[in-house]
């Protein structure tokens, strides 16, 4: 073992924890093939197979799960060695490591934008996920920080709020109810609805604001990508429940309204989230503060709504 690499380690673990060669391609943004051939090499240090095929998984062998304890192990190592030499960089020349939710993406590249013109020398490393994905960078202590609208009930967690995140109804511009005040929640259960997946911050929030109502609903398709839902709803299909800084470029250009339903708008937080024991590097303390103070005025100002954020400020 003593010529395997730590490149071959990181591949090894990402092949193992999603039990799959693809998606970990996917995630080290390598090919397959590539992927295959690192796993390889570390089957030949090692001396024996890692990994065995039943059917169409693939599982670990009993000396690949000593493996994968042991190269998470090393990794972590290095990542601590890596933290530690942070601490002497600073801020500017620090790598800040965050993670968001789906929803976040819409808004969070002009934030990260704004700190890193702030401090120079800053390399960001950012990540979009949904909720579940999020929760298993966290617990691996593959991210420094997290962003999310439900963030874990963990003592081991420490989540702080930072700006508001609304939740609204949405229709294409000629759907009946659009123009209509004060729509009763049991006007929605006869239309199709177009969500998110079960596992997604948004779905979670739907679950929330509906209640024991939710199963009245007719849910009509399930999708994973925010904007294949938006094209869903702006092409007729169906309404949708959805963050409202998702939708703000569409409501703006009329290409979707917001119905105006009774309870409506849900109205929860953007947290920023970590663990509680975790030593943060400055960056990413320097960033959190940013967050906590700036960023309910830094999204009203991403979204086009400089009306909102100069209130904010005054």
């Amino acid at each position: 073992m003593r010529n395997a690499t730590l490149r071959q380690l990181k591949v090894f673990e990402a092949v193992a924890r999603h039990r799959s060669f693809s998606r970990a391609a996917d995630e080290l943004h390598l090919t397959q093939p590539a992927v295959s051939a690192q796993v390889r090499k570390l089957e030949e240090h090692a001396g024996m197979h890692l990994f065995e095929q039943l059917g169409k998984k693939i599982h670990l062998t009993p000396a690949g799960a000593q493996m994968l304890q042991s190269s998470r192990e090393i990794i972590q190592k290095f990542k601590e060695a890596e933290e530690a030499m942070a601490q002497y960089k600073g801020v500017s020349g620090g790598r800040l490591n965050v993670s968001v939710i789906s929803a976040g993406d819409y808004f969070f590249p002009r934030l990260l934008v704004e700190f890193a013109r702030r401090h120079t020398g800053v390399t960001l490393n950012f990540g979009v996920c949904n909720r579940e994905e999020l929760l298993a960078e966290l617990d691996a202590n593959q991210t420094d920080l997290a962003i999310m609208v439900r963030p874990p009930v963990d003592a081991d967690m420490l989540a702080e709020p930072f700006a508001p995140h609304p939740y609204v109804i949405v229709a294409a511009p000629d759907h009946p109810l659009v123009g209509r005040r004060k729509i009763p929640v049991s006007r929605l259960a006869s239309e199709p609805f177009i969500v998110r997946e079960k596992g997604s911050d948004t779905w979670n929030s739907m679950v929330e604001a509906f209640g024991e109502r939710i199963e009245q609903l007719n849910m009509a398709m399930r999708i994973k990508s925010m904007e294949t839902v938006k094209q869903a709803v702006i092409a007729g299909m169906g309404i949708s429940f959805l963050s409202a800084h998702t939708v703000s470029r569409e409501k703006h250009s009329g290409a979707l309204a917001v119905l105006d339903v009774q309870g409506f708008p849900l109205m929860l937080n953007w947290y920023v989230v970590h663990r509680r024991t975790k030593r943060l590097p400055p960056v990413a303390q320097a960033f959190k503060e940013f967050l906590l103070k700036e960023g309910a005025q830094q999204i009203d100002a991403a979204l086009g709504n400089e009306a909102v954020a100069r209130r904010r400020r005054a």
